[in-house]
């Protein structure tokens, strides 16, 4: 699979479908979604964000590339004190890919380890790529294996993961994440509802490729999960700029940060969708890294943003994407989460 990132960074287990898929709008998306049309088996339409908001995006880049990373060093930090140096970085494409870049990067800096990284497809509701854990099977034992994404939400990813490595003898359900706020995982830089600023993208910080997609009619039995390549968008690309940006900040001894919220993100989660009349608790998107993701890509209702973080600079993208999208912002009391987006209900739409 091609990308913009170097086979030394990580191998894409993906089938390149680049002009094999014609790319849907938004609202188009979202009517066959709701209507029980799976997401994988479309793509959406990617674009260079507003110059408006790529200035939002630049302010996140200059203000949170040193908390970045300085999670990605803890988190690194953990994977070597619990895996060794024998691990396999296996990042879940996309958003996980440039974590596994930034962890390889930050382990090679610091214990000279050059670990081996990959990426991989696993979609909710279709399960992990079983041909590229046939792959890596096929090259390293199954304990090496390490799991690794860019945050969590409410734990979709982390539950599809844990239901569909049970089959295989040996590989851990572990998720590597920088930022956990759902509280479900140790292996994280984070439990801070934390802005990785890479969340505030799609493919232009993404390796110029798409999310994953699987539909039968373009992916057959021995292939791997599919993605595209969108070659027009290079000199958009900013994949590298922002490794740099965040590599420029990493420190040997980085700070603790021993902070736990006191529940879990999946139980505010289930209130919020009990307040506002939501029957999916896949309609709601807790966390900045997923409401960015809403607004983004999905048809979004509301934004609702913790009180506590009006005058956040973290959320400054949020609430220029909702003013440029025309998308209600409310102050809510959220506890694990700085912002939380809610998806609109096709009747709705």
């Amino acid at each position: 699979m091609r990308s913009s990132y170097s086979n030394e960074d990580v191998i894409l287990l993906l089938k390149d479908i680049t002009g094999l898929v014609q790319p849907q709008p938004t609202e188009e998306r979202e009517r066959l979604i709701q209507a029980g049309r799976h997401y994988c088996e479309m793509l959406p339409i990617e674009y260079v964000p507003s110059e408006k908001y790529m200035e939002a995006y630049r302010m996140a880049l200059k203000d949170y590339a040193k908390p970045t990373a300085e999670a990605v060093g803890r988190l690194a930090d953990k994977i070597i004190k619990k895996r060794g140096r024998e691990v396999v970085l296996v990042s879940l494409a996309r958003a996980g890919i440039p974590i596994g870049i930034l962890v390889k990067h930050y382990i090679k800096k610091k214990y000279g380890y050059d670990v081996p990284h990959y990426s991989i497809s696993i979609i909710r509701g279709r399960g992990i790529d079983e041909n590229a854990m046939k792959y890596l099977l096929s090259h390293y034992p199954a304990e090496q294996i390490l799991f690794v994404d860019g945050w969590i939400g409410k734990g979709a990813i982390l539950g599809e993961l844990q239901k569909d490595v049970a089959p295989y003898f040996g590989v851990s359900s572990e998720l590597a994440v920088v930022a956990d706020p759902a509280n479900i995982t140790e292996l994280c830089g984070t439990h801070h509802d934390l802005l990785i600023p890479s969340s505030c993208l799609n493919c232009t910080v993404s390796g110029l490729i798409s999310r994953t997609f699987l539909r039968d009619d373009i992916i057959g039995k021995e292939d791997f999960h599919g993605a595209v390549y969108y070659g027009e968008l290079e000199k958009a690309d900013l994949s590298h700029e922002f490794l740099e940006a965040i590599e420029k900040e990493f420190i040997l001894e980085v700070p603790k940060d021993d902070w736990q919220p006191q529940g879990h993100g999946i139980d505010e989660v289930r209130k919020i969708a009990g307040e506002y009349g939501i029957d999916n608790i896949n309609l709601v998107k807790p966390g900045i890294g997923e409401t960015t993701r809403v607004l983004l890509r999905r048809v979004p209702w509301k934004v609702l943003v913790n009180e506590k973080y009006k005058e956040d600079a973290s959320l400054e993208h949020i609430l220029r994407l909702a003013e440029e999208k025309e998308v209600p912002v409310e102050w809510y009391p959220l506890e694990n989460y700085k912002a939380c987006g809610l998806i609109k209900k096709v009747a709705d739409a």
